[in-house]
């Protein structure tokens, strides 16, 4: 019998947890997302925003390509690293995090250490375009984490990259 009164109280505090709003119901009508959009502690998800993170990975663009074994910032980089830098500089209550990546050629050593050469060299950008430094944080994941899988140079090209991730919060 106790299991059996287990079961119903579960069963039931599940059905009802599936019938309450989430407080990150991005519709307007959950009880966390307020006018405009903003949800996530006043923190605007929008596109349309200029100062949100959604923005930033959309409109702005949070990557940037390398070429084969290189960590050399290109003119399109740069392009895109500048208007990264523009834009972390008019929201200073963001950090970020520059992921460095590689494509599946190699070994893991060696795409790890270019991962690292390639989240620095866009990290150096931003500082050296304004970005402070305390904001700013480098991570690599070498071949770790591709975008896509295949044995293309198509494919291959994808992965060659550095990823700006935004984050709330001023860096220490």
């Amino acid at each position: 019998m106790k299991t059996f009164t287990k079961v119903v109280v579960l069963t039931t505090t599940l059905a009802l947890a599936a019938c309450a709003k989430s407080p990150f119901d991005r519709s307007g009508n959950g009880a966390g997302a307020g006018a405009g959009g903003l949800d996530n502690g006043g923190i605007s998800s929008s596109a349309l925003d200029a100062n949100s993170p959604a923005y930033f990975n959309q409109t702005i663009g949070d990557k940037v390509l390398f070429a084969v074994d290189q960590s050399t910032i290109n003119d399109t980089a740069r392009t895109t690293l500048s208007q990264q830098a523009n834009w972390l500089n008019n929201n200073t209550t963001y950090t970020a995090i520059i992921e460095g990546h590689a494509d599946e050629q190699g070994t893991r050593e060696y795409n790890l250490a270019l991962g690292a050469r390639r989240a620095a060299a866009a990290r150096d950008y931003l500082v050296a375009n304004g970005v402070a430094d305390n904001r700013l944080r480098t991570v690599t994941f070498g071949k770790e984490r591709p975008l896509a899988v295949c044995s293309t140079e198509e494919c291959y090209a994808k992965n060659r990259r550095a990823v700006t991730v935004i984050a709330a919060g001023v860096g220490s």
